[in-house]
């Protein structure tokens, strides 16, 4: 897939896990998704290979991938948010 591409879908990878998270009011919109974007590329080049699901970069679009991504989205938003409100005390 191309980085273009890869971008967009990470990009909406990271909103729909922002939702998810509910952390699009607490951070802003356009932050939860750039960090959903990286969490999902990240999510799919270290979680891909152990799960069995590709990148985005690398791989096409399937049902394998979505998942994989979206693990990861969630995991630096909710890595986000924990040192947030750690810093917050």
């Amino acid at each position: 897939m191309g980085f273009f591409l890869a971008l967009v879908v990470g990009g909406i990878i990271g909103w729909l896990a922002s939702i998810l998270m509910r952390t699009d009011v607490q951070q802003g919109a356009l932050l939860s998704i750039v960090v959903g974007m990286l969490g999902a590329l990240a999510g799919g080049l270290i979680l891909g290979p152990l799960l069995g699901g590709g990148n985005l970069l690398e791989s096409e679009l399937d049902i394998r991938t979505l998942p994989v991504t979206m693990i990861g989205a969630i995991a630096l938003l909710a890595a986000l948010s924990f040192f947030r409100r750690r810093r917050a005390r």
